[in-house]
């Protein structure tokens, strides 16, 4: 694969790079939470149950819209307007007009290297399923830059 995203915007993305573009840290998987007074956004450390905490990849990716209704169908002009995207992500640094970073899969090579960075969620963060939504407030975390 050539280095699309060096030379493309985000619209002139095709699918198969559209997806490269993901660099698999899984943040957007994250449980967020809004306060309702003051519209700010809140990250926890529970994720969707779909969620294989070791690969940080989703197991149901394909019908993942089905299954889990409350999944974004991210697109590109979300990329531009989502301010919850994590300043991380390659979707988001596209669209501000940044670089991939090193750890990044399509620049350093390996799908590894997003976890060895420490910007996946590998190791931070548990299903959803087992918390009660009113518990989730106790969850909250501050390791996710916006």
């Amino acid at each position: 694969m050539s280095e699309f995203w060096r030379n493309k915007t985000l619209g002139q993305l095709n699918p198969q790079e559209w997806e490269a573009v993901c660099d698999g840290c899984a943040r957007c998987c994250l449980i967020k939470l809004q306060d309702e007074d003051t519209d700010e956004i809140f990250f926890t450390d529970l994720v969707c149950d779909s969620l294989d905490l070791g690969s940080c990849r989703c197991t149901h990716y394909p019908q993942r819209h089905v299954l889990v209704p409350d999944c974004i169908q991210f697109e590109t002009e979300q990329a531009y307007s989502l301010e919850w995207l994590p300043v991380s992500c390659g979707y988001r640094r596209m669209a501000e007009g940044r670089p991939l970073a090193w750890w990044h899969p399509l620049v350093s090579g390996s799908a590894d290297t997003v976890h060895t960075a420490g910007i996946s969620v590998r190791g931070r963060v548990s299903p959803c399923g087992g918390v009660p939504e009113y518990d989730q407030e106790d969850h909250i975390i501050r390791w996710v830059e916006c």
